[in-house]
């Protein structure tokens, strides 16, 4: 196939994936940004976690699977209410055979705690694009208050489902310890480093 046929073939493809007056990606400007219910976009929320592994390196893997819900209103963000749900059957590595011990009862024994939790109990704009989260992360049967800052990545609609998108990253600090998980604690770091993306379409 020449090249041309290629290129019109592709022009072809992006036409019927994006409907006309429909930008291709997420405007990264925050004004205008709609406000309503929401519900956690799976597929491309991630929870990235990093320990300092024996003082050689900082070792990561994340989390997917989430679910729950955003109320947004970006003219108060104070009433605003965050709530997300993570299975930690899905942490994932590089190393099988950890993904397999993380989830037994010396790390975060799945059997008994099968989900992580993140309720909001308020939130602070900080500057256009960004706000601090505080909230109750409730990991391993321990509830503690953890603080995680967010910042405003984009939002549209999806060209690919057509759902109104918007997205965030997020980014905190918890101490694996504080929720009584201490396996190799210091040898394995006790501060754990957490990166979020988080995606959420719009319900109503």
């Amino acid at each position: 196939m020449k090249l041309t046929s290629l290129a019109a073939s592709a022009a072809a493809l992006a036409f019927l994936i994006v409907p006309p007056g429909v930008s291709a990606q997420g405007s990264p400007s925050p004004t205008g940004v709609q406000p309503g219910a929401y519900k956690v976009e799976p597929y491309h929320t991630q929870v990235v976690f990093s320990v300092r592994h024996i003082g050689f390196t900082d070792f990561s893997g994340f989390f997917s699977g989430a679910s729950g819900s955003l109320r947004l209103d970006p003219a108060q963000p104070a009433a605003s209410k965050l709530e997300v749900t993570i299975p930690l059957s899905s942490a994932l590595t590089t190393v099988p055979k950890l993904d397999e011990e993380l989830k037994g009862a010396q790390w975060f024994d799945t059997a008994k705690f099968p989900t992580a939790t993140f309720t909001s109990s308020s939130i602070t704009k900080t500057g256009p694009d960004s706000a601090d989260i505080h909230g109750d992360l409730t990991l391993h049967g321990v509830t503690r208050p953890v603080e995680l800052k967010a910042r405003f990545i984009g939002a549209g609609v999806n060209p690919l489902d057509h759902a109104y998108t918007i997205g965030f990253t997020a980014t905190g600090v918890v101490r694996r310890s504080e929720f009584g998980v201490k396996t190799y604690v210091p040898m394995v770091g006790d501060e754990v480093q957490l990166k979020i993306a988080g995606a959420f379409e719009k319900v109503q």
